[in-house]
C-alpha cells in the first residue's frame, strides 16, 4: 500500500553540522515594514547567526527537503528546507516527520496522541493518513522550515 498518495514527502539532505562555521551578519534594529523604507535602516542592532537560531541540538538535527503540497496552508511548500530535531517531544498539532513501515517519510500535522496517530495535512486536496495499529511509527518534531524565495535565478549582486 503506497501511504503518500501525493502527500508532502521529504528527501534527506543530512545532519546538521555539530561545530558549524560561525556567520554572524547584521540584524538591523528597525523592523521591517511591508511598505516604505524606513530612514533609520542604517542602525546595527545586533548581530545574527542562522545556525544559532534555527538550531537547538546540533547532535539531533537533520535537514530534509519538502516535496509537494499538502502542508501549503500550513506555511510548507515544495522545495523548502525542513529542520528536524529528533530530540523534541512531539505535540498534538505539531508538523512532523512520520515514517513507518519502511516506506518513504512524510511531514503531516499529528494529532490523536497519545491514544492514536492521525496525520493531517493542511490542504482539503490530500486525506487524512491512519498509520496500522500493529506497526511501529517514528515521529520526529519539525522546528522549523527555511524557504529560499529566489530559486533557480541566478543571482544579481547589486552594486553598492
Amino acid at each position: 500500500m503506497n501511504l503518500q498518495l501525493k502527500n508532502t514527502a521529504v528527501q534527506f539532505l543530512g545532519a546538521a553540522i555539530i561545530d558549524p562555521i560561525r556567520l554572524r551578519l547584521p540584524l538591523i534594529g528597525a523592523r521591517a515594514r511591508l511598505g516604505f523604507p524606513s530612514p533609520a535602516d542604517d542602525f546595527i542592532e545586533d548581530v545574527l547567526d542562522l545556525n544559532e537560531l534555527l538550531i537547538r541540538n546540533p547532535a539531533a538535527t537533520f535537514f530534509y527537503r519538502a516535496e509537494g503540497e499538502s502542508l501549503v496552508g500550513a506555511g510548507v511548500c515544495s522545495g523548502d528546507i525542513l529542520i528536524v530535531d529528533r530530540s523534541v517531544t512531539v505535540q498534538n498539532g505539531d508538523k512532523v516527520l512520520a515514517s513507518w513501515g519502511g516506506e518513504a517519510p512524510v511531514c503531516k500535522i499529528v494529532r490523536g496522541l497519545p491514544d492514536r496517530i492521525l496525520l493531517y495535512s493542511a490542504n482539503p486536496d490530500f486525506p487524512v493518513l491512519v498509520p496500522p495499529a500493529d506497526v511501529e511509527v517514528e515521529l520526529f518534531a519539525v522546528v522549523g522550515v527555511v524557504r529560499q524565495e529566489v530559486r533557480g535565478r541566478k543571482r544579481r549582486v547589486r552594486p553598492r
